[in-house]
């Protein structure tokens, strides 16, 4: 962060973007077990804010694939239910074209430490230029989250996208990254 400060680079502005994505898919090793135990690290989520965990799903032994290290926007908490964007789901060119749409539907009555998406399933099935959510439009239960909440800072959004954190159980990074490009381009408006 502070090289992108003294090159001029601010965060979440357009013209910096780039450059923060450039400098995050150079990281070939992130050390998850050290990300969860931040001190940011929060017991809750909260609808629009980015946050990462760990995840063990209830029906993995049915499910094609999954991932197990979640960067997720929620969008609905509901009882032990969270529904969210789960980024990982799409190659980066595509995470990054995605959160460029999402940053539309910022909430800038915030100062940046507490910004946030108003962000809504109904929002997103309503534009057609959402429509690379669909693949990412993930529901996890309560009971099998396994560990904190770490909130990613509406600063470090653009970073954490494209680091390499998914943790694809199952199949391939490549084999999910082709059936979500399909499930994008077969959405049908």
């Amino acid at each position: 962060m502070r090289k992108a400060n003294a090159q001029g680079r601010i965060p979440g502005r357009p013209e910096s973007r780039g450059w923060f994505r450039d400098q995050a898919r150079r990281t070939v090793y992130v050390n998850t077990n050290k990300l969860l135990t931040d001190p940011h690290a929060v017991d809750s989520l909260e609808p629009g804010k980015l946050y990462l965990f760990s995840y063990d799903p209830k029906h993995k032994a049915t499910l094609p694939y999954y991932d197990a290290f979640p960067l997720i926007f929620p969008f609905r908490v509901q009882g032990n239910r969270v529904w969210g964007i789960n980024l990982h789901y799409l190659p980066i060119p595509a995470r990054a074209a995605l959160m460029d749409e999402l940053y539309s539907l910022m909430d800038n009555r915030f100062k940046s430490e507490n910004r946030k998406l108003r962000i809504s399933y109904e929002v997103l099935n309503g534009a057609a230029r959402f429509r690379a959510f669909r693949p990412c439009i993930k529901s996890y239960l309560s009971g099998h989250f396994r560990s904190k909440f770490l909130l990613i800072p509406y600063e470090q959004w653009d970073i954490a996208m494209a680091l390499p954190l998914a943790r694809f159980q199952k199949a391939s990074q490549a084999h999910v990254y082709d059936e979500s490009m399909d499930v994008v381009r077969d959405a049908s408006w």
